[in-house]
């Protein structure tokens, strides 16, 4: 059996755990493995690179991925993309593809598992933990811990200077890295996408704290949250799968509470430092079963689904459960969160 396995979307901490369990246990089962590189960008021009054990042996603790990345979108331009990803898997005489990603990378693979008969298997790889069917993806807990420690170091800035201070995380339409970053690292406030505050509402909620004596505030904000004005972002542009670009929304906000309440408000962006350095031991083990398991998919011939935690074991599910719906930070956690609110 020849396999192949690509790295899909934003990159994300665990990535290489992945790619290196895939390897050898298919490699143990006598089987050729490749990976292409930067996505699937890599399959449509059909550039390779050999994997084995003794090429991923040391590369579990490494943040990032070895074969790259891309947003690369096969089905935006269908007519001309897809005869050329498909001449790819025909002139490589592949068996089987490992396709590891989030929802836009999972959705190519469904997509050409049900509609091409190409014999996909899924591996949910997102910091946003926001896809359907698994308790946890791996990068997750990674992007989690570097947000609660940037939170851990303002408190002692906002607290010198009586300041507030809005930290703006990742997440595009799900909250799970602000509220889980949030909560760790007692945030004041946190506006995810799924319950926004309105700004008189978090001006009102500081300006009486203030009265009753606190010094400094913290307020984690994701991305995607929409402001009483719309959602923020930069210009407008849009990547191969129709996402605008978001960014800015702490900028306006930590304007609008200075305004409001009289606060000295500075804000923070964390970014992308979110997504890299080495993973964290959870994910690194999480990637490593994830891996291992859809290579026992393949060597099953269980295609068209995807690996997924459930509670502490690993399962398979279908892709289009997989990539059905986004996965939403519930509103029982939410009201857990909000007993320590301002």
């Amino acid at each position: 059996m020849k396999a192949g396995i690509l790295t899909g979307g934003g990159d994300c901490p665990a990535l290489n755990a992945v790619i290196r369990a895939v390897t050898f246990k298919l490699e143990k089962a006598g089987s050729t493995v490749i990976g292409f590189l930067d996505g699937w960008a890599g399959v449509l021009e059909n550039r390779t690179m050999p994997l084995s054990r003794a090429s991923t042996q040391h590369i579990l603790h490494l943040g990032g991925t070895v074969l790259g990345t891309s947003r690369t979108n096969p089905f935006k331009k269908a007519d001309k993309d897809v005869p050329r990803l498909l001449a790819t898997l025909k002139d490589q005489k592949l068996d089987a593809l490992v396709a590891v990603g989030g929802d836009d990378t999972l959705g190519v693979a469904t997509k050409l598992f049900y509609d091409h008969k190409v014999n996909v298997v899924g591996v949910p790889k997102t910091i946003d933990n926001d896809l359907s069917s698994t308790d946890y993806t791996f990068g997750f807990d990674s992007a989690v811990n570097v947000a609660m420690e940037a939170i851990d170091r303002l408190h002692t800035t906002a607290e010198a200077h009586h300041r507030c201070i809005v930290v703006e995380c990742m997440g595009r339409s799900a909250g799970w890295i602000t509220m889980y970053a949030g909560m760790a690292g007692a945030a004041d406030l946190i506006l995810i996408p799924e319950k926004p505050l309105g700004i008189p509402e978090i001006c009102s909620r500081i300006a009486k704290a203030k009265e009753r004596g606190q010094r400094y505030f913290i307020v984690a904000v994701a991305e995607g949250v929409k402001l009483d004005t719309g959602p923020v972002t930069q210009g407008g542009a849009v990547d191969q799968f129709g996402h605008e670009r978001l960014g800015g929304v702490a900028e306006v906000l930590a304007g609008a509470i200075e305004k409001g309440t009289g606060v000295e408000t500075r804000h923070v962006v964390l970014g992308h430092i979110q997504r890299g350095g080495n993973p964290s031991a959870f994910d690194r083990v999480l990637g490593t079963r994830y891996g291992f398991h859809a290579a026992e998919l393949v060597l099953k011939r269980s295609f068209g689904r995807m690996v997924a935690l459930r509670g502490m074991n690993i399962v398979d599910v279908d892709l289009r459960e997989a990539t059905g719906e986004t996965k939403k930070v519930p509103m029982d956690l939410f009201s857990v969160a909000e007993e320590f609110f301002v």
